[in-house]
């Protein structure tokens, strides 16, 4: 279930006229992002070592290795990036890798099996699992909370959840 790589980040765009992009990162520590290179593009076709020039809005001025142009760094747009996970700092238990939810199975507290996580998304209020199960007309949302969510064993590849009454 679990992948040898983890997204990183993203390339947003160029910054600049020399080959410089706009990289958002997905790092607690942002400009972390660049000890763990090289990153892969999400098919592994090409990698980069990264430097990180500035701070810039919505992320991060970065030099990435092979490009040099605007051309290049805008051909690069909406690339996510992908580090080693042995590059990657161990979690603390109580923290997930994303990629590391999706594909969980999801049972309520009684057993009875809610569906399979499709999704991870955060808008800003916390983590939401988006939860696919056959026969729904839309997907189960809960917020991937210690109430919500208390027990996550991806040993045994599912998600206990205790959903509010009015997601059932």
């Amino acid at each position: 279930m679990a992948t040898d790589r983890i997204c990183v980040g993203a390339i947003s765009g160029a910054f600049g006229v020399k080959g410089e992009v706009r990289l958002k990162s997905f790092c607690a520590q942002p400009e972390a992002i660049a000890a763990y290179a090289p990153l892969y593009t999400e098919d592994g076709s090409r990698s980069f070592t990264v430097k990180i020039t500035r701070e810039v809005p919505g992320g991060l001025g970065a030099r990435l290795s092979g490009v040099t142009t605007k051309e290049q760094a805008d051909a690069l747009r909406g690339v996510s990036l992908f580090a080693d996970r042995s590059k990657l700092p161990n979690l603390p238990d109580d923290e997930f890798y994303h990629t590391d939810l999706i594909g969980l199975e999801v049972l309520d507290t009684g057993g009875q099996r809610l569906g399979t996580v499709r999704a991870v998304f955060n808008h800003g209020a916390g983590d939401i699992l988006e939860i696919f199960a056959p026969g729904r007309k839309t997907a189960l949302l809960l917020p991937f909370t210690k109430a919500v969510v208390p027990t996550v064993d991806l040993t045994a590849g599912r998600i206990i959840a205790d959903p509010p009454e009015e997601t059932e």
